[in-house]
């Protein structure tokens, strides 16, 4: 696979994850970490995000796309 898309990859999975994902997710059971498990997966993307968005920075230093 090429880099860019990989970082399209990476752009992408948070939005689908956060937005498109939802209506599969929004279920009260199980019960993670004391969350409804709706609540775990949105707090799961806010950790996860940043970590995208790292790797996005990091493929484009590493090809020089980034002064």
């Amino acid at each position: 696979m090429g880099r860019k898309f990989i970082i399209f990859l990476l752009i992408l999975l948070p939005i689908l994850s956060q937005l498109a994902a939802l209506p599969f997710v929004n279920e009260i059971k199980p019960i993670i970490f004391g969350l409804p498990f709706l609540h775990f997966w949105l707090f799961l993307w806010i950790i996860l995000s940043p970590l995208c968005t790292f790797g996005i920075y990091k493929l484009q230093k590493s090809s020089g796309g980034l002064d």
